[in-house]
């Protein structure tokens, strides 16, 4: 049916299909400045600090002792300064499909006009890096064709008596439809209950008409906002997993925003530049082809690490103090024990 439709000749009709959106007008952003190294570094945490997130730690896990958070004596403590870049692209793709939905007496409107073409209809966008889904029906798509599953009469036969009105053993006869030698009026001597699904009449409303014994045809068209994110972290091999870094934040220290970010340059640590033209790159092969790039946004972030070694009991152990929030990270906490939830 796609095929009657100009503008959507090329479109899979059983499962939709993602348009290619039109050649973008806007130009490619300039090269920008990379971020002025005028503070990149973080106050060093205080042993008054890093104690108090231990013993947060601690008593936030049922089954952990406090006593090394409390009684455990600091050795040392040594900073690490991480960077995360982040690059995120905020893209609108476009989808469509033949959808039906009980008439309720929307106009048969096919063909009265040209269908606009789907990346020519209206969508408001959701504010800027927002995810949000929104289904529209495509102006002179839509015609009316009678229910072919209950045969436009807007009643199916129920399925939990088959049709019967009556379903379970009635249990005042037990089934045999006479009680003491007579009808037996629960059951009005059917031996069978009365169908509660149905209301005893056999019959239930069309799911897919939902009574209306027709349905509207048109094409659905399918409008998806995704913001893509991406990280690279570059550490000083501080032992801290960096998996633990999505949870938390840092210091600020560039940020870049505009229709297409240029990667950055002059980074005084070239790992971190390589990343940026490795996932800008990466971003525009994976996203331009499918959707539209409204957006994309870059920062980097200093995010603060500091490295804990504490005595307990005469053994050294180790902790980790990190980000904004001063989350703790402690594999091998020295006292544990086993304990059920009930």
């Amino acid at each position: 049916m796609f095929g009657n439709v100009p503008g959507y000749e090329g479109t899979v009709a059983g499962g939709g299909g993602y348009l290619p959106p039109p050649v973008p007008l806007e130009p490619v952003a300039p090269p920008q400045p990379g971020p002025a190294p005028d503070d990149w570094s973080i106050p060093s945490l205080s042993e008054d600090v890093a104690s108090e997130a231990f013993k947060s730690f601690a008593s936030s896990h049922c089954c952990y002792s406090g006593a090394p958070a409390t009684d455990g004596v600091i050795t040392n403590m040594e900073p690490y300064n991480t960077y995360r870049y982040r690059l995120e692209t905020f893209t609108e793709s476009r989808s469509t499909e033949w959808a039906q939905k009980p008439h309720e007496g929307e106009p048969a409107d096919f063909y009265t006009q040209t269908a606009p073409r789907p990346w020519e209809i209206q969508a408001t966008p959701p504010s800027l890096f927002t995810n949000h889904t929104e289904e529209i029906r495509v102006p002179y798509t839509s015609s009316v064709q009678d229910c072919n599953t209950c045969h436009a009469t807007g009643m199916m036969p129920c399925t939990e008596c088959q049709g019967s009105g009556y379903d379970k053993l009635c249990w005042v006869c037990n089934g045999a439809g006479m009680k003491d030698n007579e009808n037996c009026t629960r059951c009005d001597a059917k031996g069978k209950d009365r169908c509660t699904s149905c209301n005893a009449q056999g019959m239930k409303e069309c799911q897919k008409c939902k009574g209306k014994r027709q349905l509207l045809t048109y094409i659905k068209l399918k409008v998806e906002w995704v913001n893509h994110v991406d990280d690279h972290v570059v550490q000083q091999n501080s032992g801290l997993n960096t998996d633990d870094l999505h949870s938390v934040s840092g210091k600020e220290l560039f940020k870049n925003n505009q229709y297409l970010v240029y990667p950055l340059l002059g980074f005084p640590n070239p790992a971190m530049s390589e990343a940026s033209e490795r996932l800008v790159r990466e971003h525009q092969s994976k996203y331009a082809q499918t959707s539209r790039i409204l957006q994309q946004r870059q920062t980097v972030e200093l995010i603060p690490i500091t490295k804990v070694n504490y005595k307990w009991k005469g053994s050294s152990h180790v902790y980790f103090v990190y980000g904004n929030e001063h989350k703790v990270s402690a594999d091998n906490y020295p006292a544990t024990c086993c304990c059920v939830i009930q």
